[in-house]
């Protein structure tokens, strides 16, 4: 007898509840309308919710993220919030990648807001920069041929 396996169709169906057991298997039961990453029995452990307060208390007093002051204190939140173990650490890298990103476009957005005065204009050399004081000649150093006789 041969033994199947299963439809690829059915592995990686995104109706499936996304729970990892510890074998690292996945739930087998189609995800709930009321949570649609998990089924309903996976959907009440408390590392699969996410606290309406916790949102809250991420994004308090932020409004925009146009510098990296709120930036910083939207990380700091959410690794007071990680080491409280009221996150998951895989939400909490990818909030930290959307911040990674934009703190990336902070120096974009600041050239587009303040240009230079004249963007064709050519780059600016400086001719007359200073140069090292060579007028005292350091002694010769000894050459391989010197240590060797």
């Amino acid at each position: 007898m041969t033994q199947q396996t299963r439809k690829p169709s059915f592995i990686n169906n995104s109706t499936r509840c996304t729970h990892r057991f510890a074998n690292g298997r996945r739930c087998r039961l189609s995800a709930a309308n009321v949570d649609p990453a998990f089924c309903p029995s996976h959907a009440r452990l408390p590392e699969n919710q996410c606290e309406p307060a916790t949102a809250a208390s991420l994004t308090a007093d932020l409004k925009e993220f146009r510098s990296a002051l709120p930036i910083n204190d939207f990380l700091a939140r959410l690794l007071l919030l990680l080491a409280e173990n009221k996150i998951s650490p895989r939400r909490a890298a990818v909030l930290a990648y959307i911040t990674n990103q934009l703190l990336r476009t902070l120096p974009v957005i600041d050239r587009e807001l303040n240009p230079k005065e004249d963007p064709n204009a050519p780059v600016e050399f400086i001719f007359d920069a200073p140069r090292p004081d060579r007028s005292e000649q350091p002694e010769p150093q000894p050459t391989y041929a010197d240590v060797c006789t």
